[in-house]
């Protein structure tokens, strides 16, 4: 379904606005399909070390350590 120009100004009006959330959502999104579909076991296991380090990470912010 084609989008219309009002449409188009509307979504370029939103990711002008938001660009940090736009960024992450892509980026989420890059890492995700990355994961699924392209990552070899060498890949997930290091990928693996770096969320438990992020998640020790952010359980020591909320600690407030």
């Amino acid at each position: 379904m084609a989008l219309t120009e009002s449409q188009h100004k509307a979504i370029n009006s939103y990711r002008s606005k938001h660009k940090a959330q736009v960024q992450y959502i892509n980026r989420r999104s890059v890492a995700k399909n990355f994961i699924l579909k392209d990552a070899t076991e060498e890949d997930l296991e290091m990928l693996m070390g770096h969320i438990k380090e992020r998640q020790n990470s952010l359980i020591q912010q909320k600690k407030g350590v």
